[in-house]
């Protein structure tokens, strides 16, 4: 496979990012002031140019074989959404090479069993996965707002449209099942983020933190983007920080 571009900016001790269904530049933009003290090394996932396109679909499996050579500088991992699949699953194969871990509102559902909203927001996204712009306009637009894409009642932006046929026919996240207990068993730092938009996210999250045996930070301000909601930077600065061993 064609190696995936990874672009880096500031000085310092290197910290990944891995973006989800959105681009880099709109996942981790807010982020930028911390080149001043670290490197930010923004990973492109395939389908996002200057990358490749995926040899088949948009698939968490090949994230994962994708990020591991990228680990051997064992940098501190910040990962959102989809990507957070890809990063858990390279960070199990290989604890020993992951500094420190802050993820972002995955949609890891079956952390939280039984439970009809973590159920609902399961089947939209395997539905928008499976079906793409054919996805009924309710679902679909209930799937975007919650992916935080920008839409209104009017047509579905050009971006918007492209981000959803670029994940068409991806692999469903319902069947990511990463090996937590490496990661807690290793002792990783781990930070959990979410940003209090919708509950069955806050629900996974504090699953997930609680799995971990991880920290937990909410950040309300900018929906699924939290990257961008008052105080965001500065928490993950300091977890950074207090970690950079």
């Amino acid at each position: 496979m064609s190696e995936i571009a990874v672009i880096r900016d500031g000085s310092g001790p290197e910290v990944l990012f891995v973006h989800g269904g959105a681009g880099p530049r709109t996942t981790w933009g807010p982020v930028a002031p911390l080149a001043d003290r670290w490197t930010l090394a923004y990973v492109y996932r395939r389908g996002y140019p200057p990358s490749p396109p995926p040899q088949e679909r948009q698939d968490f499996a090949v994230d994962a074989l994708d990020l591991a050579p990228l680990l051997d500088a064992r940098p501190h991992v910040v990962a959102h959404s989809y990507g957070v699949l890809g990063t858990l699953i390279a960070a199990a194969a290989a604890p020993g090479s992951v500094r420190s871990l802050t993820l972002i509102e995955p949609p890891l559902n079956y952390l939280v069993p039984d439970d009809p909203e973590v159920a609902r927001l399961e089947r939209l996204g395997d539905t928008v996965l499976a079906h793409g712009m054919d996805t009924a306009p309710t679902p679909l637009r209930e799937f975007l707002r919650l992916a935080g894409a920008p839409i209104g009642d009017g047509p579905l932006p050009e971006n918007v449209v492209t981000g959803v046929r670029r994940a068409h026919g991806g692999r469903p996240t319902s069947e990511a099942r990463p090996r937590l207990d490496v990661i807690r068993d290793a002792g990783i730092p781990v930070l959990v983020m979410s940003g209090a938009h919708a509950a069955a996210l806050e629900r996974i999250c504090d699953a997930l933190a609680d799995a971990l045996s991880g920290e937990r930070s909410v950040h309300p301000g900018a929906g699924h983007f939290v990257a961008a909601a008052p105080g965001f930077t500065e928490r993950l600065e300091t977890f950074l920080r207090e970690n950079d061993t």
